[in-house]
């Protein structure tokens, strides 16, 4: 069985017209590092075009590559997470976007930072090639993070990085089932780094990120390392105590000191409206936190695998 010093873990879904730039740029990266030995596990989350069959031809071929075949379609971040564990690398484990927005001509620049006894090096992603819409979704959200996060989550950095063999066992070991692994892989803590890096344009196809699953990938980041939510409506729960507090003293004074006769109908229409406002709001953030209870405790695998393709020989796993 081959020993690999480092995994390159590549998620896919529906990348047929970007696959063979991909393997070609990861054909040329094996040329430059020739005195290491390196595998690529090439994920292929449920994808309906031809990329399945590409990926299963290339891994029968050549045994540097293995093929992680996912029952359907889980997510970008459940497909890492699957790429993850079957990686072997010894001593470090890199991970990228299939569409190439992520270059592994990077690899030897991370490679170095991990020799200088970094644990992770992730890219700082520079220059944008997407619409401005979603540069500024992009750039606010990372902001947002920052701020109210409980852990230092660097900014515009992705999941392009490169962490040592440690890092990925306990990432392997931690179950949550809403997964936002750059978050995660800040939680782990050790000696973290990171490299700007200019994100290039798609080479081909279309982003398979729609805008709906953007904001669930922030909403992931937002309630799984963020304290902010539950307390903001504790927050605006006092505050509220406080404004009606208030509204009710001055209905006092106007009664009592000035005779004045207080309508009803304006008053008792705004606290309605306000109240139930806030009541919504509150429950919306507690079901979001009891969603992901509910979820968790299911205790269901994060993925299945269809079968896998290791050392050119096929493995039918149909587990997690």
């Amino acid at each position: 069985m081959a020993s690999f010093q480092v995994s390159i873990v590549v998620p896919l879904y529906n990348e047929q017209e970007s696959f063979p730039i991909l393997i070609q740029r990861l054909y040329d990266l094996f040329a430059t590092q020739q005195n290491k030995s390196i595998e690529v596990v090439l994920v292929d989350d449920g994808s309906k075009d031809a990329t399945p069959q590409l990926i299963q031809a290339l891994a029968l071929s050549d045994t540097r590559f293995q093929g992680v075949f996912l029952s359907r379609n889980h997510g970008h971040q459940t497909a890492l997470t699957a790429g993850l564990a079957h990686a072997q690398g010894t001593e470090a484990v890199l991970t990228m976007d299939g569409d190439l927005q992520d270059s592994p001509e990077m690899f030897p620049q991370f490679y170095a930072l991990l020799q200088e006894g970094y644990d992770v090096i992730y890219a700082i992603r520079q220059n944008r090639k997407e619409t401005w819409t979603k540069r500024l979704a992009y750039y606010l959200f990372y902001r947002i993070l920052r701020q109210i996060s409980y852990i230092e989550i660097p900014l515009d950095s992705g999941d392009f990085a490169l962490m040592s063999r440690r890092i990925v066992d306990i990432l392997n070991q931690m179950p949550e089932e809403s997964r936002y692994l750059r978050g995660m892989r800040s939680w782990v803590g050790f000696r973290q780094i990171g490299i700007p890096c200019e994100r290039a344009e798609r080479q081909a196809g279309d982003s398979k990120y729609s805008f709906r699953q953007l904001f669930n990938l922030a909403y992931d980041g937002i309630f799984n390392f963020s304290e902010l939510p539950v307390k903001f409506v504790t927050r605006l729960g006092f505050v509220t105590v406080l404004v009606s507090l208030v509204f009710l003293l001055g209905v006092l004074i106007k009664k009592f000191f000035f005779k004045e006769v207080i309508e009803g109908y304006p008053s008792l229409l705004l606290a309605i409206i306000l109240f139930s406002g806030i009541q919504l709001l509150s429950l919306g953030v507690i079901g979001e936190y009891v969603l992901r209870i509910f979820f968790q405790t299911k205790n269901r695998p994060l993925f299945i695998t269809k079968h896998h393709i290791k050392n050119g020989q096929y493995i039918h796993e149909n587990k997690p």
